[in-house]
């Protein structure tokens, strides 16, 4: 199947459901593996946000992408429309922060875009073909992904009192989702609103662009449009979530009322998925060392093998717990040994503060570095924030790190939050960005 753009521009207005901003939204053509890209008219220099997981900033109710000081919010329902209807490549233009809620389904964006005629281009589509079964999940709530020939996606919504609960299985392609999934409008509980709106949310909100649920009465405007019109718009949700993934999807997901905190955590685990075969191929014809992705804990050899530092500034002698991707434990053994205690200070040895700091971003640096291949990579310290220092660490001392990868953009730039701690007790804590760099690039700079 080949790839899909629009033959021509086109434009709507609207209030923008969270700011309660009157924006401008236009969808324009873009040339073969442009994807979909965010311009923000309104700001100097028209900056652009890509769709991609990794820039994803905030999903309280709704889906935040942000590049550098630019945002957009609340892209859920363009990208569903976008992705429902096979668009590959268009740039969205918009005015403001935030595109518009219109109705609060995606059955304005699917008209507005078959009346922009959705073409063929040149080059084919390139699909991600799921092949093994990948699954998140947050108490009650999960997703799974299954091999499947095509996107199909089952769902079950319904509330923590169990009223309205709802169930449906779909195969997605343009017709099905622009039929049966496209209508369907956005829905909150009526008690949730209070604190929506202290949180600065749904300034724009009414019953013209959502359904209010208050008990077992429906609030609404106009009748449902389907008997099952919350499941429906829970997938029309998913599958504006994982547009996200960079690629077309073929898998079979089985939610259970998920949101879009899950819907992205999924969307981040298939990115893994799709990205670690190419990386695995790189680090093969370059003759990296590389980690299982199953390891659970890594000896000081696999630590050099990701890390490129040396006598006398590894700061890592072992991870002994990997959770994921994104979460380690490690240790430092602190001896007299140690050069620094020469000087630092002499009759009274203590650990530099800075070195704790460092210790902490060589396991975040770690957890980024198995990502790919560390082979000619290393993990440049860019900044610390929010640095703390409670206790002096001396010879004898075992020092547990602690770091916990919380944003992630491109496999480049990594945020972490760290803790260093001696028998149980925390003894600095830090805030650290960092980056991967190409040693070669470096070198040459």
């Amino acid at each position: 199947m080949k790839q899909r753009t629009i033959l021509r521009e086109v434009s709507i207005k609207g209030t923008a459901l969270h700011t309660g901003e009157e924006v401008e939204l236009t969808f324009k053509p873009a040339g073969v593996d442009h994807g979909v890209v965010f311009r923000r008219v309104d700001l100097y220099g028209k900056p652009e946000v890509k769709t991609n997981v990794e820039n994803v900033t905030e999903l309280v109710r709704s889906t935040t992408l942000a590049t550098g000081h630019a945002k957009v919010h609340t892209v859920e329902h363009v990208l569903s429309a976008l992705s429902g209807l096979g668009v590959d490549n268009v740039l969205v233009e918009l005015n403001a922060s935030e595109p518009p809620i219109l109705d609060g389904s995606a059955k304005h964006y699917v008209n507005l875009l078959q009346q922009a005629e959705p073409v063929e281009q040149e080059k084919e589509r390139i699909y991600f073909v799921l092949k093994e079964p990948v699954c998140v999940s947050e108490g009650n709530r999960s997703i799974i992904a299954l091999p499947y020939d095509g996107l199909k996606i089952t769902c079950t919504s319904a509330d923590d009192r169990g009223i309205h609960t709802q169930h449906l299985s779909l195969d997605i392609d343009p017709e099905s989702y622009a039929a049966q999934i496209a209508p369907a409008r956005t829905f909150t509980i009526y008690e949730d609103i209070e604190e929506l709106l202290k949180l600065g949310k749904i300034q724009g909100g009414s019953l013209d662009s959502a359904i209010v649920i208050k008990g077992d009465k429906i609030l609404s405007k106009e009748p449902l449009r389907f008997k099952e019109e919350f499941v429906r718009h829970k997938i029309l949700d998913i599958v504006g979530d994982i547009a996200l993934l960079g690629a077309p999807l073929k898998a079979h997901l089985i939610a259970v009322r998920t949101g879009h905190a899950l819907n992205s955590k999924l969307t981040l685990a298939l990115r893994e998925k799709m990205l670690a075969p190419k990386e695995g191929k790189k680090a093969k014809a370059a003759g990296a060392k590389v980690v299982p992705a199953d390891a659970t804990s890594l000896d000081i050899r696999q630590v050099l093998n990701l890390l490129p530092h040396r006598y006398p500034f590894i700061m890592i002698d072992r991870v002994t717990e990997l959770v994921g991707l994104d979460e380690l434990v490690a240790l430092k053994n602190v001896t007299i040994n140690e050069p620094y205690f020469q000087g630092h200070f002499p009759g009274m040895p203590v650990m530099p503060g800075v070195l704790q700091v460092e210790a902490m971003a060589q396991a975040a640096g770690i957890l980024m570095l198995r990502r790919v291949s560390s082979e000619g990579k290393i993990a440049f310290f860019m900044s610390a924030d929010k640095v703390k220092f409670r206790q002096a660490v001396v010879p004898g001392d075992q020092i547990e790190v602690r770091v916990k990868l919380t944003k992630n953009r491109g496999f480049k730039i990594g945020v972490a939050e760290g803790t260093c701690s001696v028998n149980g007790k925390v003894v600095s804590s830090a805030e650290l960005m960092f980056t991967i760099l190409d040693a070669a690039e470096e070198a040459g700079a």
